[in-house]
């Protein structure tokens, strides 16, 4: 049976191993006050995906496509912006450099990443989330900084998600209510809370997000992380 491992990171940053070893880095920001997994953790790339120009998830991507050689997703703007400023060579940025936009489609060494809206801000393009097709066919969704929106029911029937990221914090995003009706309307398999208690202002615990989606959406399993634990999920 093929195993996905997903690290949580902390706050939106998550590393996730493809069955085949592949990994790909989503808004690794490494620095924050409760990450135990700095730069000098990162091993290797394929992907490094950016879901908006925020310093708190734009992070360290800059740095992993260097160290690496991963190829950097991110929105036409936010991509040209981070070649710019970190000097990346084009090669290194998704679609020769012009980066990719809402609806598009990577294919790259078998893996499928699709680019979903979030409803956010940002400086440079428009935010983003992602739905990750592996080769193995299991999906994963990492929503990005969003609230709820409906079209999140459209994600879960055309995509047949195992596992969806989704952020529970408040103040920026979804609050663990909204949450955990977003759970229910993308019906994965598994879900993970994410984008809380980096800040003092955010939720700190995600309990009651876990005791609501109970409630909502029953036949979803909450995965709980602490920052660098990791899940391994079995397709």
């Amino acid at each position: 049976m093929a195993k996905t491992t997903i690290k949580w990171l902390s706050h939106a940053g998550f590393q996730i191993t493809s069955g085949s070893g592949k990994v790909i880095y989503i808004d690794p920001w490494l620095d924050n006050p409760i990450s135990s997994f700095g730069i000098d953790d990162v091993k290797g790339a394929a992907l490094v995906l950016v879901t908006h120009d925020h310093f708190d998830h734009v992070g360290q991507a800059p740095e992993i496509v260097k160290k690496t050689g991963g190829l950097l997703v991110a929105n036409v703007e936010t991509a040209r912006r981070l070649q710019s400023e970190s000097h990346i060579p084009a090669e290194k940025v998704c679609y020769f450099g012009y980066g990719m936009n809402i609806g598009g489609n990577l294919v790259y060494e078998g893996i499928t990443v699709t680019m979903t809206q979030a409803f956010h801000s940002t400086a440079s393009g428009a935010p983003c989330g992602y739905i990750i097709k592996l080769e193995d066919g299991t999906t994963i969704y990492h929503a990005g900084d969003t609230g709820i929106f409906d079209s999140m029911k459209i994600f879960g029937e055309l995509y047949k998600i195992d596992v969806a990221m989704l952020p529970i914090g408040s103040v920026f995003t979804m609050d663990p209510f909204q949450a955990a009706r977003a759970a229910k309307m993308l019906s994965p398999k598994k879900v993970i809370p994410m984008h809380f208690k980096t800040f003092p202002i955010l939720v700190q615990d995600p309990k009651e997000f876990v005791e609501i989606a109970k409630r909502e959406a029953p036949g979803i399993e909450v995965i709980m992380l602490n920052p660098g634990e990791e899940y391994t999920y079995t397709k």
